[in-house]
């Protein structure tokens, strides 16, 4: 299923974040290989990790805003269940 963005700067936005998080990721990766101190290298790791939550933030915005009114007319029951395991409510 395709991903509908409310705008493009939307999608921008989340994309550089993705794109800013995986260099992170790699450079925690050169540090952990060159047995770099390891609070720094935990440091790096919280960043990237803040990276993808504003990225989930930011898309999750874009799909309340945009997606969900159309995904509840279609099916009310699945979309209930897709937002509750966004939320990490569901099993």
């Amino acid at each position: 299923m395709a991903m509908q963005y409310n705008t493009p700067q939307n999608k921008a936005k989340a994309t550089k974040l993705v794109k800013q998080s995986q260099g992170t990721a790699t450079k925690i990766l050169t540090m952990i290989e060159n047995d770099i101190y390891c609070v720094d290298i935990i440091q790096q790791i919280d960043s990237a990790i803040g990276l993808l939550k504003s990225s989930k933030k930011e898309l999750l915005a874009g799909h309340l805003d945009h997606c969900l009114v159309n995904k509840m007319t279609e099916n009310k029951d699945k979309t209930i269940q897709e937002l509750l395991k966004i939320y990490n409510i569901s099993s």
